[in-house]
């Protein structure tokens, strides 16, 4: 029977999947740039749940995220590409590379105008209860947990220099998300059964990763942790805020 690894390597859908977040992984842990972005959108996410902007405002904003990480990607690839063609310093390549850094710079203050705007309606409209959002948005509130364990799950493969995207890495990604799903389930709906049946398919999805030899107990164990605490954190913080 073919192991989970030459599954994914079979695959083509899967295996384009791979390198697209291997790339990811690589930008991160090469790019200072990417690392900057990476968090700055963490941080205008807490802000989306914590204000509770409009929709049509979250989608903005999610776009406009989206769209700075994805031309900070392609700088990297131009940079690559006029690396592998020019090994003198000549003008066009400098050229090349200063408008692709240009291009992000353009996106980044366009974004940063935008974001401003939008989060000083959002504070202007809320007055004293703006921070009035955790039994009003549980959704948001998943939504948020999941993309920041996706992103710290990102730097721990970046910088550990193990292990690939969908095959091992020093942090289990399946196990992180499943945790952080798990503890807001419970958080979200604290009943005993229910929290034991949430951790329970938790820590399936983390001993199928160990049974396929991707990851190991340790791995499984600092993304269970990692989820969990993300999880935890942010439910403190917003539940603080409320008070």
């Amino acid at each position: 029977m073919p192991s989970q690894v030459h599954r994914v390597q079979d695959n083509p859908l899967i295996r384009s999947f791979h390198h697209a977040l291997e790339g990811v992984i690589y930008a991160t842990r090469t790019q200072r740039n990417l690392r900057i972005h990476f968090v700055m959108g963490s941080f205008v996410a807490v802000g989306m749940l914590a204000l509770r902007l409009q929709r049509v405002y979250v989608v903005l904003l999610i776009i406009l995220i989206a769209l700075i990480i994805a031309f900070e990607l392609l700088n990297t690839a131009i940079e690559a590409v006029v690396d592998l063609l020019t090994v003198a310093h000549h003008p066009l390549a400098k050229i090349a590379k200063d408008t692709a850094a240009g291009a992000v710079l353009v996106m980044a203050i366009g974004a940063t105008l935008v974001g401003y705007l939008i989060f000083y309606e959002g504070i202007t409209a809320a007055g004293d209860r703006v921070y009035y959002a955790l039994a009003a948005a549980p959704a948001s509130l998943v939504f948020v947990t999941m993309t920041l364990v996706a992103i710290a799950t990102i730097f721990g493969k970046a910088f550990s220099h193990h292990g690939s995207p969908l095959q091992g890495g020093f942090i289990s990604g399946h196990a992180s998300l499943a945790f952080a799903a798990a503890t807001m389930l419970v958080l979200l709906a604290p009943m005993p059964l229910l929290a034991l049946l949430a951790y329970f398919l938790a820590f399936l999805v983390a001993q199928s990763r160990v049974e396929g030899g991707i990851h190991s107990v340790t791995e499984v164990l600092l993304g269970g942790l990692l989820g969990s605490g993300v999880a935890l954190g942010l439910f403190s913080l917003l539940h603080l805020l409320h008070r």
